[in-house]
């Protein structure tokens, strides 16, 4: 095995660089990982543009992931050679969140690809602990999981019932999750974009049975036509756009949650009678826990959700860096890039 890994490094916003770094040394704890596929999400894009919280450069992007173990760093249970992929937030265990059985908001986390180094490289190592198996998935399904675990955890977090009419804001791969997992809930979604192509996808792939054009309809005229004047009693936006997630707070019923799982750097700017009157919930929605990456997985395996319907774009990983700019246009009709080593 070389001692020597190709490295993919955002060193600035705009700015790819290839480098070379020591292959990880086995260690009791940490499990060593040959990449397989790297999925690109909106975090990913955001870093690049220098648009990203939380955030600091230079950095390895890169956390939805598949790979083949290679050594499992003492986790029972796995044996090198499957095809695995893991959860990509490693927290600290000891903190109040952490306690209280929510780890994805751990008040010391430390995201794979945001705080520290993440998967675009050769091999990467990471706490044992994070592990999943396969089971049977693909590796394209694996690396799709985590961010269908951001949609089931948003969903989740909105307690969505039977019968609800649920808005989703966002017809981008988080915003597609939600409405997947909403629907798989029982909810009657309503997918809300400016980008008609998205819009076209979710109807016509996803079967999402209410459209919203936001940037050539009347959304507040259109939700009450579909709701019969109830407005949504869960409103979820995936956009990370300060003004959509303004505007959202007009689009709830009363008595509804708002959850935003999208983020964005600035001030979230609401009316506080029109808030108050609904006696309306808000809600943040961060990252996942093990639950939703199992409910996840299940979902896949049941055939209740196809990762496959997400991918529109594929390179190898020499091809990332002259590929990434293409990806943020969105003529370019970007759902999911994924790479493959």
């Amino acid at each position: 095995m070389s001692t020597a890994i190709k490295t993919l490094v955002c060193a600035q916003p705009g700015q790819f660089t290839y480098s070379n770094r020591e292959m990880p040394t086995p260690a009791e704890g940490m499990a060593i990982i040959k990449i397989k596929r790297i999925g690109i999400c909106g975090t990913d894009l955001h870093a690049f543009e220098g648009t990203q919280p939380y955030f600091n450069y230079p950095r390895i992007l890169g956390h939805e992931l598949a790979g083949e173990l290679v050594d499992a760093g003492g986790a029972p249970g796995f044996e090198p050679g499957e095809i695995v992929t893991f959860i990509p937030y490693f927290s600290c265990g000891r903190c109040i969140a952490c306690r209280n059985g929510k780890p994805n908001c751990c008040t010391d986390i430390r995201v794979f690809g945001v705080h520290i180094d993440g998967g675009m490289a050769e091999y990467v190592q990471v706490p044992s602990s994070a592990l999943l198996h396969g089971q049977g998935l693909s590796a394209d399904e694996l690396a799709l999981v985590e961010p269908l675990a951001i949609g089931a955890h948003g969903v989740r977090r909105a307690g969505v019932t039977p019968g609800e009419f649920v808005l989703v804001i966002g017809a981008g791969p988080i915003g597609l999750g939600i409405m997947e997992f909403a629907r798989i809930a029982g909810a009657d979604v309503i997918a809300m974009d400016i980008n008609a192509q998205r819009l076209e996808f979710c109807k016509n792939r996803l079967g999402i049975p209410h459209i919203i054009n936001a940037s050539t309809q009347d959304v507040n005229e259109a939700l009450k036509q579909i709701t019969n004047n109830d407005f949504p009693t869960v409103v979820i936006d995936a956009t990370g756009s300060q003004k959509a997630i303004n505007n959202g707070f007009q689009y709830l019923a009363h008595g509804g949650r708002y959850v935003l799982v999208g983020l964005q750097k600035n001030e979230i700017v609401v009316s506080h009678p029109e808030f108050h009157k609904r006696e309306a919930t808000l809600m943040s929605s961060r990252n996942a826990t093990r639950e939703d990456f199992e409910q996840v997985i299940a979902t896949i395996k049941d055939g209740k959700v196809d990762p496959a319907n997400y991918i529109t774009h594929r390179v190898d990983f020499d091809e990332v860096a002259s590929a990434f700019p293409d990806w943020l246009d969105p003529k370019n009709g970007v759902i999911k890039a994924m790479v493959q080593l």
